[in-house]
């Protein structure tokens, strides 16, 4: 299962301590491409489990974070590498554009 991720934990868990690449999914509970996007990073997660961090954050409850990236429409997906922000989708994207891109950092 995807961990949720907060305002207060956001820096640590993304920015300080990840040592491998990490997603961040931008999402709310009432967004419908929010809810099928979920499923499919559920999948994925379970590949990538020990090669990437894939992390879920709520837009509604997390202000701060959704404002300091910008995110104005969702699903936004952020990836980071390093801690440093290497690209953004936003909507609903396609498995396996979502591996290429995990697999273009994990080989960085």
């Amino acid at each position: 299962m995807l961990q949720e991720i907060n305002d207060e934990n956001f820096e640590k868990l993304v920015i300080n301590e990840s040592d491998k690449p990490v997603l961040v999914d931008f999402w709310a509970p009432w967004c419908a491409p929010c809810r099928s996007l979920s499923v499919l990073l559920e999948n994925i997660f379970s590949e990538y489990r020990n090669k990437a961090f894939i992390f879920k954050l709520n837009v509604d409850n997390n202000p701060k974070s959704s404002s300091k990236y910008g995110i104005r429409s969702i699903p936004t997906m952020i990836f980071f590498k390093n801690g440093e922000k290497k690209n953004i989708h936003v909507g609903i994207s396609s498995e396996k554009e979502i591996k290429k891109e995990l697999d273009s950092l994990i080989k960085e």
